[in-house]
């Protein structure tokens, strides 16, 4: 019989095509601050909230002004030139209605810059059904430590074990592990490194066209 009542959503890559996009805006955001960082260097980092991504490939620390620079800088390359280039990734509303229609309780559980949440949630067209949402801002660490998941975990209000998390890189698989929650791990955003996933589908609409055979069913 299945036990999960409530469903943690990740959004880029899951929701949103845009792992590349993020990719691209690390690149140019590094190389303004003089840093020759390649995109295949970045690229299967993402995922990983900056305060994680920045020190590992640039060596600078969170809580510097070189930090704050990056992800200023970050931000404006992938709102001015990234974000409005954007597709929802296929069935992502559909998905959602479903589960919604089941009773399920939804979340977003992201390491998402907060400003752009709101953002990306339109381009996947499922704002008004993810309304409930914890980024990093509000947490101590980012993916892959169990933070962002923990706190959507308290919001739903359910114990780990009735709750599913549903994300596209092993950074959401390794954080909802540790936090005690099962992991739906969705291939569009690019990353085959499915290790430890309850299940793993190829995108949305492959996780709804298989609904009835899933860790939902």
């Amino acid at each position: 019989m299945n036990t999960v009542k409530g469903v943690i959503f990740d959004i880029d890559g899951t929701l949103v095509d845009s792992n590349d996009a993020h990719t691209r805006a690390w690149v140019q955001a590094f190389h303004s601050e003089g840093l020759d960082i390649s995109f295949e260097t970045v690229r299967p980092l993402i995922g990983m909230g900056s305060d994680q991504l920045v020190p590992k490939v640039s060596g600078v620390e969170k809580d510097t002004p070189e930090f704050k620079r990056l992800g200023d800088a970050w931000k404006r390359h992938f709102q001015s030139e990234e974000l409005p280039h954007l597709k929802g990734q296929p069935g992502a509303r559909s998905l959602l209605l479903a589960l919604q229609s089941r009773g399920l309780k939804l979340i977003v559980g992201t390491s998402a810059d907060e400003a752009l949440v709101g953002d990306l949630l339109k381009i996947a067209g499922v704002q008004d059904i993810l309304t409930q949402h914890t980024t990093a801002s509000e947490v101590e660490a980012s993916k892959p430590e169990p933070d962002i998941v923990q706190a959507a975990v308290k919001k739903l209000g359910l114990p780990p074990s009735e709750v599913l998390m549903v994300g596209d890189t092993p950074f959401d698989v390794e954080s909802a592990g540790k936090a005690g929650v099962k992991t739906v791990f969705l291939r569009c955003g690019g990353d085959d490194r499915t290790q430890h996933a309850a299940a793993v589908y190829d995108s949305p609409q492959d996780f709804l066209d298989h609904l009835d055979s899933s860790p939902l069913a």
